[in-house]
């Protein structure tokens, strides 16, 4: 008769010793309005790397983007990060990883604006380029951009 009465404590118990194996949460992007305004006369550019299953053996790699040769940050798989930079010309490109390709974007910044770099692992063969494979970087629409960004890890301001 002790153990039927014990039965729905042992089930509790068992309850939330699984519910202590879950996995915590990622911190999702808040969305862009919740960021504070970027500074007067200044640009923000938004730097996102979608969640990419198929290119699983990059996926622990970190690339380093950089803007006309300065570090800004590296980008892990799945997150997203802002910077603010003054109005001007701007040529980003991205750590490489495997064969390395000349591949950059260049991005006018007017005071205000907001523009959006993406990074992602390409076959070289796809950007013109021979051999291997590698990171690359692209200028996104804020359509496209804005569809991905509070699906992925904040990083906050770098």
């Amino acid at each position: 008769m002790v153990g039927f009465r014990l039965a729905p404590i042992r089930f509790v118990v068992c309850i939330l010793a699984l519910a202590g194996c879950t996995p915590p949460q990622p911190t999702r992007a808040p969305s862009q309005t919740q960021f504070p305004p970027a500074g007067p006369g200044m640009a923000r550019v938004w730097f996102f790397r979608q969640m990419d299953p198929t290119a699983g053996n990059v996926y622990s790699g970190s690339p380093i983007v950089y803007a006309n040769g300065a570090p800004v940050g590296d980008v892990p798989q799945g997150t997203v990060f802002f910077r603010d930079f003054p109005p001007g010309k701007y040529r980003f490109t991205v750590q490489s990883y495997g064969t390395p390709t000349p591949q950059h974007d260049t991005v006018q910044l007017a005071p205000g604006q907001q523009a959006y770099v993406q990074v992602q692992w390409e076959a070289n063969w796809e950007t013109g380029h021979t051999g291997g494979s590698s990171f690359a970087v692209e200028t996104s629409s804020p359509e496209v951009a804005q569809q991905y960004i509070p699906t992925l890890t904040n990083l906050g301001q770098r």
